[in-house]
């Protein structure tokens, strides 16, 4: 008798060593953490050069969390070394900041340059790649500017 579909899909299933599986997993869990602090340096950034100035409130809004949220992890960039805040004057970058801005902003671009280049609408790009470039490794960005450097 033959084994059924079911065991025969379960042993066709390759299962990575479990130091292997757990790195994995932990690199995951670990840029999901640093995504948050990326779109609020990215989003800072972005609201010092439009407008000169950023506020906790503004960032609050444009991020869709409420102010006590935004407040909080404006603490913990404060903490990292990222920004600098006043009462009354908003939030700075610091150097360290402006650094991580800046790598995030690339590798937006980056990610965005590579879906469209596969056939992804510009705007779905822009949106997929907000999520999307805080979890790619620095060699699978490699590889995505290389294949887009041939390509022209």
């Amino acid at each position: 008798m033959g084994r059924s579909p079911v065991r025969q899909q379960q042993a066709a299933i390759e299962m990575p060593e479990e130091p292997t599986q757990a790195l994995r997993f932990g690199q995951a869990r670990s840029a999901r953490s640093a995504a948050v602090l990326e779109d609020y340096v990215e989003l800072i950034a972005d609201l010092l050069a439009a407008h000169g100035e950023a506020r906790a409130i503004e960032v609050a809004k444009r991020l869709g969390v409420t102010h006590p949220t935004a407040v909080k992890s404006i603490a913990r960039l404060k903490r990292d070394g990222l920004v600098t805040a006043r009462p009354y004057r908003g939030i700075f970058l610091t150097e360290a900041g402006r650094a991580l801005a800046e790598r995030v902003r690339a590798r937006h671009r980056l990610m965005v340059a590579l879906l469209v280049a596969v056939g992804v609408p510009a705007e779905a790009a822009e949106a997929d790649a907000e999520g999307m470039e805080h979890y790619a490794s620095e060699a699978t960005l490699k590889a995505f500017a290389g294949f887009l450097k041939r390509r022209r």
